[in-house]
């Protein structure tokens, strides 16, 4: 039987982020004794540890069929591979900083401008939409001292807290993308190794929507079931059961994380008792 082999990077938090979906899907994995390449014992897949920025191109080859990665080193590279979904975590901002003490009004103030960045792709592509003559120096790391020593009047990088940016006395003036981990593929999969990924994303789906929902289960006054009712549509809708108490039944339902504060809010002001909230670990659709 096809192994699918899946591309990860091999160090930092988006390897460790990889390898508990992974783990989430039932797959195991050992990371003991950390070598460049290995297989699970409970699931087609052998898993390569590789540089991020490698990963796009050993897609594109077929050296691996699939591979977990930023979206930016995606766009940067821009091989020929297929992006099939969007992970939902290592999130991050790619942004445009200048010196703390320089005015900055708009993105004019980039004309003729020099700009260091380690993604000379991504930043072209934008100012030549927008219109705007850049100067790009590519560099490989420690983009934020580039104006300090005269490289760059700019820098163009990852940005999270913002407090590598301070420290090299700069400040961020514009988010160009917002990025997040991906799943791409090669293109030219056979039919076994498809059947592989779409086993591998189905189980992916039960993950992220998990971790996107609540499990709750309330007691509610009869009088106030329809309204309660509304609120709650869940998957399809709620379970309702009778409480020996009369006039009060027991509701169970599924909400969305992203809403979950003001239901509960309106739920409580329609006269619910007894909220439990539990996390779900899988949720099949």
């Amino acid at each position: 039987m096809s192994k699918l082999k899946i591309a990860i990077q091999k160090s930092g938090r988006l390897s460790e982020k990889s390898l508990e979906l992974l783990k989430d899907c039932g797959i195991k994995i050992s990371t003991s004794n950390r070598k460049l390449r290995t297989e699970s014992p409970n699931f087609p897949i052998e898993v390569l540890f590789l540089r991020d920025d490698d990963i796009p191109q050993y897609v594109e080859q077929g050296v691996a069929d699939i591979g977990i990665l930023g979206e930016n080193e995606v766009w940067e590279k821009d091989k020929n591979v297929a992006q099939i979904r969007q992970l939902g975590f290592a999130g991050c901002k790619l942004c445009l900083a200048i010196p703390k003490d320089e005015i900055y009004t708009d993105l004019s103030y980039f004309q003729d401008k020099k700009i260091a960045t380690s993604y000379p792709r991504i930043l072209g592509k934008f100012f030549q939409e927008k219109g705007i003559n850049v100067k790009i120096e590519e560099i490989g790391g420690s983009v934020e001292i580039a104006p300090s020593i005269g490289l760059a009047n700019a820098i163009f990088d990852i940005v999270s807290t913002g407090s590598t940016l301070l420290t090299n006395g700069l400040k961020q003036v514009e988010t160009v993308v917002e990025s997040q981990a991906v799943l791409i593929s090669n293109k030219n999969l056979d039919a076994e190794k498809q059947a592989i990924v779409d086993r591998l994303l189905f189980r992916i789906e039960a993950v992220k929507q998990s971790s996107e929902n609540k499990y709750i289960l309330l007691n509610a006054p009869n009088e106030k079931l329809e309204e309660i009712i509304a609120l709650l549509p869940g998957m399809k809708s709620p379970t309702v059961l009778p409480l020996a108490e009369k006039g009060w039944s027991s509701i169970h339902t599924v909400i969305k994380e992203d809403t979950f504060w003001d239901i509960i809010e309106q739920l409580k002001a329609l006269g619910a008792e007894g909220i439990l909230v539990l996390e779900i670990e899988k949720m099949i659709l």
